[in-house]
C-alpha cells in the first residue's frame, strides 16, 4: 500500500523533502569513536512531540542534514516540521502508524527514495496502558502495545537496516525500552512484555552486527526509569528512582548512542534492581522490590495522559481502568 495523499501532502508541503541540503558532506569517517549526527540523516519516530520532538531538535541544533519524522498525529507532526524548518536541516515529515506493517513499508520506501537510508535511527514511539492484564482489551490494548512497541521497532529497522549495511559507513541505532523490561510491575504487564521483546532483540541485533562484521552500525538499547511526562503521568517514583527529566534523558541517550554504547540504564537504581533481582530468592526480591522500594505499587496512581489533551483519532483513549498514554 502506497502512502496516502495525507502523507504526500506533508512530505512536499512544509518545504521540507528528504533530500541532502546543498552543499552538507556525505560523511565518511570510518572512526566510530568521532560519530556525530553532522551532515547525516536522522530519522525518529514518534517525533511530533514529547521526547521525539525533543531528539530531533537535538539533531538540528547538532547540525544534521536531514531529519526524518515520523508520528501518526499528522496535524502535531506538522506543526513540528514547521517549527524546525528554516535551520539549514532539511525537514521531512511523514504521518504513519507505526503499529501498521504496511504503513511502515510504505514510509520507508517513500524515505529511501527521497533520502537515502538514514544513518541515524531512533526508534522512540511507545505507549503503555495501566491496568491489571484481565482490563485490558484484546486488539486496542494488548495487540496494539506489542505492536507499537515491539513489533514496530523490528520492521522499521528491518526496512532499513539493508540499505544502511549496503551503504559501508557508520551508523547508529537508538532503541528506546524501559526499566519495566528487566522488572516485573503490577498493572503494566503487556507493557513491561513488550519492554522485555525490545531488549533482547535490540541487543542480539547489536550482537549479530559484529559478529557478520557491521562493526560501523552500533545499536543501543535505552533502559530508563519513569520519566516525567504525560506518558506516565501519576505514576509514584520508587525509592531512590526520582522521576527524570525528559530532556536529560535525551542528553544522556543521545551521547551514548553516537558513542556506540551497548546500554543505557538510567537512574543508577535501574542497574541496581536488575542485579539484585538476579541474584535474590523471589520471595525476598519481592519484600525489597514492593515493601521496600516500591516497584510493585509504583502505577498504582497512574492517570497518562489527561482527558484534556486526547490521544490520536485512531487509537482509543483509555478509560479510568484502561487509561492509555503516548511517550
Amino acid at each position: 500500500m502506497g502512502l496516502s495523499s495525507r502523507a504526500r501532502a506533508l512530505r512536499h508541503g512544509v518545504g521540507h523533502r528528504g533530500t541532502r541540503a546543498p552543499g552538507a558532506p556525505r560523511p565518511t569517517a570510518t572512526d566510530s569513536a568521532a560519530f556525530t549526527a553532522r551532515g547525516r540523516t536522522v530519522l525518529v519516530t514518534g517525533a511530533a512531540m514529547g521526547m521525539g520532538r525533543l531528539y530531533a531538535e537535538r539533531a538540528v541544533r547538532e547540525g544534521a542534514a536531514a531529519v526524518v519524522l515520523w508520528d501518526v498525529d499528522a496535524a502535531a507532526l506538522e506543526a513540528t516540521a514547521a517549527a524546525l524548518a528554516g535551520s539549514g536541516t532539511t525537514v521531512s515529515a511523514y504521518p504513519v502508524d507505526i503499529s501498521s506493517l504496511e504503513q511502515v513499508q510504505a514510509a520507508a520506501a517513500a524515505v529511501l527514495a527521497d533520502a537515502g537510508a538514514p544513518e541515524v535511527l531512533i526508534n522512540n514511539a511507545g505507549i503503555v496502558t495501566g491496568s491489571y492484564f484481565w482490563e485490558h482489551r484484546q486488539e486496542e490494548d494488548i495487540a496494539r502495545t506489542l505492536q507499537v512497541n515491539a513489533l514496530a521497532p523490528m520492521h522499521i529497522t528491518r526496512e532499513f537496516l539493508p540499505a544502511m549495511i549496503g551503504r559501508g559507513t557508520p551508523a547508529r541505532i537508538l532503541n528506546v525500552a524501559s526499566a519495566s523490561g528487566t522488572l516485573s510491575v503490577p498493572r503494566m504487564s503487556v507493557y513491561t512484555a513488550s519492554k522485555w521483546a525490545v531488549i533482547g532483540w535490540s541487543d542480539s541485533l547489536r550482537l549479530e552486527l559484529l559478529a557478520a562484521g557491521h562493526a560501523g552500525i552500533r545499536v543501543t538499547t535505552l533502559i530508563p526509569s519513569y520519566i516525567r511526562t504525560p506518558m506516565f503521568a501519576g505514576v509514584s517514583a520508587p525509592l531512590l528512582t526520582p522521576l527524570l527529566e525528559p530532556g536529560a534523558v535525551v542528553d544522556r541517550a543521545w551521547q551514548a548512542m553516537l558513542e556506540g554504547r551497548p546500554r543505557l540504564q538510567l537512574p543508577w537504581t535501574v542497574a541496581l534492581g536488575s542485579a539484585l533481582r538476579g541474584v535474590l530468592p523471589q520471595p525476598v526480591w519481592d519484600l525489597v522490590a514492593g515493601r521496600i522500594f516500591g516497584v510493585y505499587r509504583s502505577m498504582d496512581t497512574f492517570t497518562g495522559r489527561p482527558p484534556s489533551t486526547p490521544p490520536p483519532a485512531e487509537t482509543s483513549a483509555g478509560t479510568s481502568a484502561a487509561a492509555e498514554a503516548f511517550r
